[in-house]
């Protein structure tokens, strides 16, 4: 346990700040590196102990990666050079590399076992082992194949027609990534956008993958190529400042080359939906993926409803927009955000016990939360549940109370942002 207690500061945040690169980017890179030919080299890699997860699974593999800080670089023959794996995998906390690792394994031709720490085994992997083993994967775990561990006999896939039943970018991901092992053509129709960095990457690595009116396809014809990969800043990491600036006045700060991908973007659209004072420069797009800096200017917020098509365009920053309702004039209604129940932790538990403990008047329901803002928020101790973005935005929240803010255990921050309370520090002049 690595407890800390927060002291309030009336600091505004100033200047500018380059966020780490995107997770959600870091991985895709490194998993669809390791099974093109070639050499791929990745810059500006997020080096939390997530995507580290990811490189050791593939070293099992015996495909060769070096790490040099935040540059990583892959020499691969592509999958018919793996290696079967002489021990069980382990992938930690990561949900990412477990739920899209098992789209890989389940087409590769070997015996493989999988499991993770105390939080990731009681995730839930039916929502992609089920369409997975419709492709014709041999995969079983705990309670009927939905926990970890896992093991997978891959395989003799065969494409299929999978109609998204949830909104979930791990879960079209990971049967993509079985659709380059797949005999025929696998068809993932989604019925709201989720992100696509998954489809961005595989274009750029060579796959045979077309989109059309919200049905991807992709098949097995070409082999990917190593190539040069760039990763943007992580909005998701950003947006933690994003909502400091927000709420705390007389805050001015610029988040340098963020990732500003459509599909990832929605905290930018309900902070300015909220009153929030955002402008976006220097936009560029590299590999695929658009990027630019974007500024935040304290202004008061209000309330405001946010649900529909938005919610997977933003699912993993509700709770630090939560923390951003208790600071707004009026009531801020959050549903339709049921894949929180299901992330590192129950986020809507985590995010409601949270802030109410620091004095915010705040409910859950059945697929959200409702936030009455216009409270002062008192301090207090709270519960980060192990959970890297609970953590953060409990400690954002510290900005803005009275008193201290005492969280029990920040140590999964480095999960996805080993140097966040340094970054703090500096935007804050509190060094």
């Amino acid at each position: 346990m690595n407890e800390v207690a927060l002291k309030p500061t009336s600091s505004p945040l100033q200047g500018a700040l380059e966020v780490p690169g995107d997770k959600s980017i870091s991985h895709r890179a490194v998993m669809l590196g390791s099974l093109a030919k070639g050499k791929t080299s990745i810059t500006n890699f997020l080096t939390g102990e997530d995507c580290s997860r990811t490189i050791d699974a593939f070293r099992q593999f015996g495909i060769s990666i070096e790490q040099d800080g935040t540059t990583v670089t892959i020499e691969s023959n592509g999958p018919e050079d793996f290696q079967e794996p002489s021990e069980p995998i382990y992938f930690g906390n990561s949900g990412t590399t477990a739920r899209l690792m098992l789209g890989v394994l389940a087409g590769l031709p070997f015996f493989t076992a999988v499991y993770g720490d105390s939080s990731l085994v009681m995730r839930p992997m039916d929502r992609v082992t089920g369409p997975l083993k419709k492709m014709g994967a041999q995969l079983d775990g705990r309670s009927g194949g939905i926990y970890l561990p896992m093991a997978i006999r891959g395989g003799a896939l065969k494409g299929i027609n999978y109609t998204m039943p949830v909104k979930s970018a791990q879960v079209k991901s990971a049967v993509l990534l079985g659709g380059l092992f797949a005999d025929g053509t696998t068809r993932v129709i989604e019925e709201s956008a989720t992100r696509n960095h998954s489809e961005n990457m595989l274009r750029a690595f060579g796959a045979d993958i077309t989109e059309t009116n919200g049905e991807i396809r992709i098949t097995n014809k070409n082999a990917l190529t190593g190539m040069n990969v760039h990763v943007p800043g992580d909005i998701s990491s950003a947006a933690f400042f994003m909502t400091a600036a927000a709420i705390v006045p007389d805050s001015e700060l610029t988040l340098k080359n963020v990732g500003l991908n459509h599909s990832r973007s929605g905290i930018i659209d309900v902070l300015k939906q909220m009153g929030a004072s955002i402008s976006i420069s220097n936009v560029q797009t590299i590999g695929g993926e658009r990027q630019g800096d974007v500024s935040v200017v304290y202004q008061k917020l209000t309330g405001t409803i946010i649900d529909g098509d938005i919610i997977p365009r933003l699912i993993d920053e509700l709770p630090i927009i939560a923390l951003a309702a208790t600071q707004a004039e009026g009531t801020t209604v959050i549903r339709d955000a049921r894949e929180l129940r299901v992330k590192e932790t129950d986020r809507i538990k985590a995010t409601t016990d949270g802030l109410a403990n620091l004095g915010a008047n705040i409910e859950p329901t059945e697929d959200g939360m409702v936030i009455t803002g216009g409270a002062s928020l008192t301090g207090g101790k709270a519960e980060a549940y192990n959970d890297h973005r609970i953590a953060m935005m409990l400690a954002i929240a510290s900005l803005v109370t009275n008193d201290d803010v005492t969280i029990d255990d920040i140590s999964s921050i480095n999960i996805s942002y080993p140097g966040f309370f340094q970054d703090l520090q500096t935007v804050t002049n509190s060094a």
